[in-house]
């Protein structure tokens, strides 16, 4: 029997030798691939733009790519943008599919801090960017870039067109 259990180490040692295999096969797998259809525009559709103010935003990649994204997705979106220093997103959609008020209801279900404001639709979306300047509040585009006063000497046309809506300054008090 001694003999019996001094052969036991060595058979298990001989068939984990002979069974012990150093090939690697590789192993296979499958990976489902959502493959994102280019949306479909209805050539026929009568398209309209809006333009409105998002605010509680905190950060660019975050919050504005996020909501860009939320609204770019929903049917009837031709196009989305969000842009975090204005505040401002601009959407062209399909008005039979999409309406101010599902767009406001997406921006809000992304966050509750998310809150719209001004929105309106408008026939081509705004470049200018909103301004701290006091100088032309209540303006048009038009009059600040026209501006003469004193406030707006020695400034580009950009710079003229651009200034806060709560301007008190006596420059933009009055429209021309």
């Amino acid at each position: 029997m001694k003999t019996f259990i001094n052969i036991i180490p060595f058979i298990v040692l001989a068939l984990f030798l002979t069974n012990c295999k150093n090939e690697a096969k590789p192993e296979i797998k499958s990976v489902e691939v959502e493959t994102s259809a280019e949306k479909k525009l209805d050539p026929n559709a009568t398209y309209a733009k809006a333009e409105f103010t998002i605010d509680g935003m905190t950060c660019e990649i975050g919050c504005a790519k996020t909501i860009e994204k939320k609204i770019s997705k929903m049917e009837g979106v031709k196009s989305a943008t969000v842009d975090f220093g204005r505040k401002l997103a601009m959407v062209e959609y399909n008005e039979a599919k999409v309406t101010p008020a599902s767009l406001e209801g997406t921006v809000t279900k992304v966050a509750d801090i998310y809150k719209v404001s001004n929105m309106q639709t408008v026939e081509v979306f705004s470049t200018v960017k909103s301004c701290d300047k006091e100088c032309c509040a209540g303006k048009t585009d038009e009059e600040k870039s026209n501006c003469k006063k004193a406030c707006c000497t020695n400034k580009t046309e950009v710079e003229k067109k651009v200034c806060a809506a709560d301007c008190k300054k006596e420059c933009c008090a009055k429209k021309a």
